[in-house]
């Protein structure tokens, strides 16, 4: 078997393992479901399962890895004279536009399921946790802050937690029976109250210099 179809191979066990762990949770809720069940219903072994997710959260919370680097990697690919509010504020106006997953966009079933566990509200509290420093890493860079600098730490504080709590609107919209068009419109406007609310201190902050 060549590499390339290894990897076909791969990619699809991995999703067929997500997507009946999802079934899974979805009707019996995700603290009830164990590995060994998953795997039994996935036709794989307990240790494929956990090969492929270490931990049983991120059965549920598949895009984990993509979650947390997000912001710093807007912030690193922003455009000439952007800065590093603007670039977020375009990206996350382009994502709410895709009804992105990222934002929180799925079905009712799965953002009560989120809710309901402890487990999972958790994990989420950990992510936004790592994507804050992800970000705060970012904008040090970016800024050129010198060393012990908290400046970047700060701005990575505000700009994360704007997006935690549109996050957690649209989680609850969604859970709440909301469809996405009008869950779109309502979070379309509380961005812009919380883009705006930033704008007056972070708006001229690590601005990308224009080629010369």
């Amino acid at each position: 078997m060549s590499a390339h179809l290894r990897e076909h191979k791969k990619r699809q066990t991995r999703q067929a393992i997500s997507d009946t762990a999802t079934r899974l949770f979805l009707d019996r809720g995700f603290e009830a479901v164990t590995i060994a069940e998953i795997a039994s219903a996935a036709q794989v072994a307990k240790m494929t399962v956990t090969n492929y997710f270490p931990r049983k959260e991120d059965l549920a919370l598949d895009v984990h890895e993509v979650f947390v680097a997000g912001l710093a990697h807007t912030v690193a690919d922003r455009e000439p004279g952007e800065s590093a509010l603007a670039a977020l504020r375009r990206e996350f106006l382009a994502a709410l536009e895709r009804r992105d997953a990222l934002l929180g966009f799925s079905s009712p079933g799965f953002a009560r399921m989120i809710a309901d566990s402890p487990t999972l509200t958790a994990r989420l509290r950990d992510l936004y946790e790592q994507r804050e420093d992800a970000l705060a890493q970012a904008l040090t860079a970016e800024a050129a802050a010198a060393s012990g600098d908290f400046t970047p730490r700060a701005v990575a504080a505000l700009l994360a937690a704007a997006h935690r709590a549109l996050f957690q609107q649209v989680m609850e919209l969604t859970a709440a029976g909301r469809d996405h068009e009008e869950i779109a419109a309502i979070v379309a406007e509380s961005s812009r109250l919380a883009f705006d609310l930033l704008e007056p201190s972070l708006g001229d902050y690590a601005v990308r210099a224009r080629p010369s």
